[in-house]
């Protein structure tokens, strides 16, 4: 007997995010009307599968972490659909969004900001055990900050102290244990590194490269600096002004860009090797007021290859090779 194989069917990604869009409202006058707005993020999208790490970068005000925010609802988005595990989080209610938003967890990018400088770490690391009722016990409470603090790398007599106690690199450990404490099985890693020295950079990003290996998490990793995502990201998205321009898996991002702004952020990056030298991309200008961003091509005032058809009409992100996405009119 002959039997028939069912085709076999694509995995659908963890996250999928859908012409998102955020706009802040700017006040003004004695009555404090709504005058105009701040378009933070214009109409990003993207998709990112169970187990893989997609580095967000670009220069402060692209809209790189407000995305991560709308995307864990920290900020209600003006418009746009988010996806998780194929559930559509704008349909859901309160308590849904609440027990799904468990799954989706924040580094955040001061690990002198973030963590209440009156708890001790134990209470910081075990207060989503108590609120999501994660611990039936005192005990069990107890033990599960203590394998936390080990987790990170962290001394369990760690949780009897403060966080003014302890350096940045430890804090940031600290943030990380809080941030798995309810085992999630997506981190937004927002410029976890960027305040830290360069030693312990790598000490954290090898961490957290651990930590994906150990208990399968995906990453929306955001940072400005290129040569950090390098090593961390299996697919790199840059963002400009709002949008995303290029979408690539690392590797050939930093090989061969698709988008004149990439090709401008990676000429800045440093090489090692002192016998390697690379033809430094002086951008003209500074970022467009994102209140008033310019027609067609956001990028278009700065960049050294436009066209007129750059002003007037704006580029769609689109596969320009196989598992790559520009948005630029130079690649028809």
């Amino acid at each position: 007997m002959t039997m028939s194989t069912s085709p076999q069917t694509e995995v659908a990604p963890l996250l999928r995010v859908e012409n998102l869009v955020k706009k802040f409202p700017i006040k003004g006058g004695l009555f404090g009307r709504i005058v105009d707005h701040v378009h933070a993020v214009d109409g990003v999208s993207f998709e990112l599968n169970a187990g893989e790490t997609l580095g967000v970068v670009g220069e402060s005000g692209c809209g790189k972490s407000t995305t991560g925010r709308c995307v864990l609802r920290l900020i209600e988005p003006t418009s746009g659909k988010v996806w998780f595990e194929g559930q559509e989080m704008g349909a859901m209610d309160r308590e849904g969004l609440r027990a799904l938003c468990r799954q989706m967890q924040i580094i955040f990018q001061d690990p002198y900001a973030s963590l209440n400088p009156r708890m001790t770490v134990g209470s910081i690391i075990g207060e989503a055990l108590t609120i999501h009722k994660l611990a039936s016990s005192p005990s069990e409470y107890d033990d599960r900050v203590v394998h936390l603090l080990r987790t990170v790398g962290l001394h369990p007599d760690h949780r009897r102290r403060y966080p003014h106690e302890f350096s940045g690199g430890q804090r940031q450990r600290i943030g990380i244990a809080r941030a798995l404490a309810v085992s999630p099985r997506l981190l937004i890693c927002d410029e976890p590194v960027s305040a830290l020295d360069v030693s312990i950079q790598a000490q954290v990003i090898n961490l957290l490269e651990d930590l994906q290996a150990e208990f399968g998490l995906t990453y929306m990793f955001i940072a400005h600096d290129l040569s950090v995502v390098e090593h961390i990201s299996d697919r790199v998205a840059v963002m400009y002004l709002g949008r995303i321009v290029e979408i690539a898996p690392a590797r050939d991002l930093y090989t061969t860009p698709k988008h004149p702004y990439t090709e401008a952020l990676l000429s800045a990056v440093p090489i090692p090797d002192p016998t390697v030298k690379r033809q430094r991309i002086v951008l003209q200008g500074d970022v467009p007021n994102p209140i008033q961003p310019p027609s067609g091509c956001h990028f278009h005032p700065r960049c050294p290859r436009a066209s007129e058809r750059c002003k007037v009409e704006t580029p769609v992100l689109r596969e320009v090779s196989p598992g790559r996405q520009a948005a630029c009119h130079l690649n028809d």
